[in-house]
């Protein structure tokens, strides 16, 4: 077996190929940029080699600077990860010229897969059913929009090697097929160093469902099963699960079968997906096979019980799988939750700056349940804008999909993330969303249900009543511990009060708190009550409460007259009054947010790459007035109204903080 190995990747990935690697008793080597200096998997790894600044392009991408590492250590092995060098072949030769392991397959594989003009083209020869489209090399804008128009919108406009959601535009019209096509080649040449473009027929209300296989070097290759990726926003995946809860077993074999066949045909060894798109009818069509890791990779590994970094680097090694197509099953339910550092309240917008607060929940594995979390980040870390936003892949597993799925929410719960931007408040709203728990899903499915944004999950009265239970128990903690530290009180609690109203969801409590050492009996106006017990001390930001036997778990800010609460996907203002000073309150002025209408803010931070307009100029609505790049996406920002250009703050090259104005409207 290898006695060293290099990982040309960073983040949660690197360290995922670096803990397998420690199982196995293999030595790791990480690189880094400058941005990545303090980053885990550098900690984690046993020699650490500095490639370059922080743009990909200028470390993570740069085969000499990677090929150098290897001769300064001495490896033996490289693992790609997914992403940057994962599906260049030039990469793979390079190191084969050296007498390098990759781990991964084979350089021909590669050509003829990892492209997905060429791979389309292989599929159709092998009899995989394809989606329409055109796969010769698109020249211009305007060849792009007479080919749209040929297939027939709507059409997808994707970057030939592409991946992660980069490159990928959908065109409803020619206008949006013009702009995609430009959008789409930028974007693909500043991540993949290949601006080559082609277009399919976007098939509506699609199912996107892939099949994981696996092969080695001695002409055996398994599938082992699919995973569900259906729960996307902008073409990137959010939430995965395997097994589909759409599949049934006939059409689970077929797509299996039809994804080794096609491996086989290209002599295909290690790990590999063989992506589909799978309509209402259960047809499925071929959309590309991504020749590496998977990011999701871990919900495959929860049901199957295979370590399948531990098999790619068995698989280079020339060792023979150990495991027949019979040998593989299905056990229980995974689900995979992707924690973006990307703001939900604002459109998803990339966010970066220090975790001040990074508390994953505890890992577990029984017969009952496991959690697993897969991350490259740690508290106090910071988030950079030059890679791409992930902070963790949490994982749940149970024997169901019920059962999973109330595991991650479970572990969403207790998830604490502070510091920056991030997409735990959606993903707890997903699990609860009546649409996923019934899995009828497919890839419409947040621009469906959240077509204005995500705005916060609206919380059942049920679960309402509950938090102003458990944050009326809190308060008077808060209330007595004050008093004591002040020196108000001797131990005559009556003296804090007993009686309070708690506004919060648009809605009035009010309630009287009953307290004892065991707890506190929580009595509503409407004759109801509530037993609260928890431990939570004033100051922490997580609160495990017990109300009346049902297990609540709420993240807890203390704020001027009450708490800020947030459970299940729900952002609350907690305001806790005496009934006196509830009904003085109504009297009280609203304050008006600021008129920020006549200007135009950056909305993340990130770099503005061009400026489409100049001042004195008269704009349309919906026009374009510029376009800011932000972990590896072009954002293009466009006027709401029709107005003029009175003044333009930034211009192209400028980096930018989030709300940073960039241009004034008369």
């Amino acid at each position: 077996m290898f006695k060293k190995i290099l990982i040309a990747n960073r983040g949660e990935i690197a360290c995922r190929v670096i803990k397998t690697a420690r199982k196995m008793g293999i030595k790791t080597v990480a690189v880094y940029s400058d941005a990545d200096r303090n980053a885990l998997h550098v900690s984690m790894a046993d020699e650490a080699v500095h490639i370059g600044p922080p743009p990909a392009n200028q470390s993570y991408i740069v085969m000499e600077k990677i090929l150098d590492a290897i001769k300064q250590t001495g490896a033996e092995a490289v693992h790609p990860g997914y992403g940057f060098l994962s599906e260049n072949p030039k990469f793979a030769e390079a190191l084969e010229k050296i007498g390098v392991a990759f781990i991964g397959p084979p350089v021909g594989a590669i050509q003829a897969m990892g492209d997905k003009i060429t791979s389309k083209k292989l599929a159709k020869e092998a009899g995989v059913s394809t989606v329409p489209g055109y796969m010769g090399l698109i020249a211009d804008a305007d060849e792009a929009v007479k080919i749209s128009g040929e297939i027939g919108y709507p059409v997808m406009i994707k970057a030939s090697a592409g991946g992660g959601g980069k490159g990928m535009r959908i065109a409803w019209n020619d206008e949006e097929a013009r702009e995609g096509f430009q959008s789409s080649k930028n974007e693909a040449a500043a991540s993949f160093g290949d601006d080559r473009i082609f277009i399919e027929k976007f098939i509506t209300q699609p199912r996107h469902i892939e099949i994981q296989v696996l092969g080695d070097k001695h002409g055996n290759c398994l599938w082992l099963n699919e995973r569900e990726c259906s729960i996307q926003r902008r073409n990137q995946k959010v939430i995965e699960e395997a097994p589909s809860p759409f599949l049934d077993a006939e059409t689970r074999k077929a797509m299996g079968e039809q994804s080794v066949a096609l491996a086989q045909a290209v002599d295909y060894c290690s790990a590999g997906t063989v992506e589909f798109i799978v309509d209402g009818d259960r047809n499925f069509y071929f959309l590309e096979m991504n020749t590496r890791l998977q990011v999701e990779h871990p919900v495959t590994e929860l049901i199957t019980g295979i370590d399948l970094v531990e098999q790619m680097i068995r698989v280079a090694y020339g060792e023979k799988l150990a495991m027949t197509q019979d040998d593989i099953g299905i056990n229980g339910w995974a689900i995979e939750s992707r924690l973006y550092a990307e703001d939900p309240y604002r459109n998803f917008l990339p966010s970066i700056g220090r975790l001040t607060r990074y508390r994953p929940p505890a890992e577990v594995a029984d017969g009952t349940h496991a959690v697993r979390n897969d991350t490259g980040v740690y508290e106090g870390g910071e988030i950079s804008m030059y890679y791409d936003p992930m902070i963790a892949k949490l994982c749940s597993w149970a024997p169901d999909r019920d059962g999973a799925i109330a595991v991650m929410r479970h572990a969403l719960d207790e998830f604490e993330v502070e510091g920056i931007g991030h997409n735990l408040p959606f993903l707890s709203a997903v699990m609860d969303h009546p649409r996923f728990v019934s899995g009828n899903i497919s890839t419409a499915f947040i621009e469906e249900e959240y077509p204005e944004g995500f705005e916060g999950a609206e919380l059942p009265d049920g679960v309402l009543k509950q938090l102003a239970a458990g944050a009326s128990a809190m308060h008077r903690v808060s209330e007595i511990r004050a008093a004591r530290v002040s020196g108000r009180m001797d131990n005559h609690e009556r003296e804090v009060g007993e009686d309070f109203v708690l506004s919060l969801g648009g809605k009035d409590f009010v309630v009287k708190v009953d307290a004892d050492r065991e707890g506190s009996t929580v009595v509503f106006d409407d004759g109801t009550s509530l037993r609260v017990s928890s431990d939570w001390k004033p100051g922490e930001g997580l609160a495990k409460l017990d109300i009346s036997g049902e297990p609540v778990t709420a993240k807890v800010e203390q704020i001027t007259g009450g708490f800020r609460m947030r459970h299940r996907g729900a952002d609350l203002k907690v305001i806790i009054r005496t009934p006196r000073l509830f009904e003085l309150s109504k009297y009280m002025i609203e304050k008006v947010p600021p008129d920020t209408s006549r200007l135009l803010l950056c909305p993340m931070p990130g770099l503005v790459v061009s400026v489409a307009v100049a001042e004195g100029e008269e704009v349309q609505e919906g026009q374009v007035l510029c376009t800011v790049e932000a972990m590896k996406m072009e954002n293009v920002l466009r006027a709401e109204k029709k107005c003029v250009i009175a003044k333009i703050n930034a211009g192209a090259g400028d980096n930018l903080a989030v709300d940073e104005v960039i241009m004034e409207f008369e």
